[in-house]
């Protein structure tokens, strides 16, 4: 069990399940838009996780049967200055810069459509299984605006030609074609989303927490490096794992030909 309770929130359910956080989007009716209060419940919901010991994976899925449509379009509608409405936005820039450092993987639960902002929000986790009857797409374009606040997400996730065409043109891209260009872990029916999602989160439940987060932290951090000098930070990032218990105890338990018992440290 956590040491501490889970948060109750209002747009954003947490339920911790051997060592499992699953973090869902709950506003089914409105298809889980990513409106103000949604994005501050998603922020502290994955900061509980981060900050929970008991926690060493996080599953992000959406409640009802789309992931999340995107950012909430009343937040256009002119009720909301232009000061007020681009400071809305930092939501999202501290959301995608609390996932890319949370420590801990995410899994995404794509359970069905994801757009626009559900989209990058999709392409910020680390694995992603999705049903075979999502799509996925920025349709930005279409109402006059351009997906700014996920780009940044979305070209390290898909290739170029893709991305520009799915952001010029608006157009949706089934779970097929995009697990067809690398951008999607799995694929599979829905009776098979959720085996498949507990076996990838119980499995990663069981490495290190300690090497994942070293190892996670690195990946992320590198890949905006120069070559060189990326070369060089790894090795010392290797040097630092090689360092720890659970590095040990991996290789101790591998020659004695048993499961290693990681302790995270």
């Amino acid at each position: 069990m956590p040491v501490t309770e889970a948060p109750s929130l209002e747009q954003v359910l947490v339920i911790v399940d051997r060592h499992v956080a699953t973090v869902t989007l709950n506003r089914p009716e409105q298809r889980n838009p990513l409106s103000a209060t949604m994005l501050r419940d998603l922020a502290a919901a994955l900061l509980w996780c981060r900050d929970e010991a008991d926690v060493r994976v996080v599953v992000l899925t959406g409640a009802g049967r789309v992931f999340c449509a995107g950012a909430d379009l009343t937040s256009f509608n002119g009720d909301m200055g232009p000061l007020e409405r681009y400071r809305s936005r930092d939501l999202f820039v501290d959301l995608f810069i609390l996932m890319a450092e949370l420590g801990k993987p995410i899994v995404g639960r794509i359970n069905g459509h994801a757009l626009a902002g559900g989209f990058g929000l999709a392409c910020a986790c680390d694995i992603l299984v999705a049903v075979d009857t999502a799509t996925f797409g920025t349709p930005e374009i279409n109402v006059g605006i351009w997906p700014m606040m996920i780009q940044a997400i979305l070209a390290r996730n898909v290739p170029r030609k893709v991305l520009l065409e799915m952001e010029m043109l608006g157009n949706r891209w089934t779970a097929t074609q995009l697990l067809n260009v690398g951008v999607l872990s799995r694929v599979v029916s829905h009776d098979l989303l959720d085996p498949t999602v507990n076996e990838i989160a119980s499995d990663l439940a069981k490495k290190s927490p300690i090497v994942l987060k070293l190892g996670r932290d690195s990946f992320y951090r590198q890949q905006d490096m120069d070559f060189r000098a990326a070369l060089h930070y790894l090795h010392g990032q290797f040097m630092l794992v090689s360092q720890t218990e659970d590095s040990r105890e991996g290789i101790k338990a591998f020659f004695e030909k048993r499961e290693p018992d990681f302790k995270g440290k």
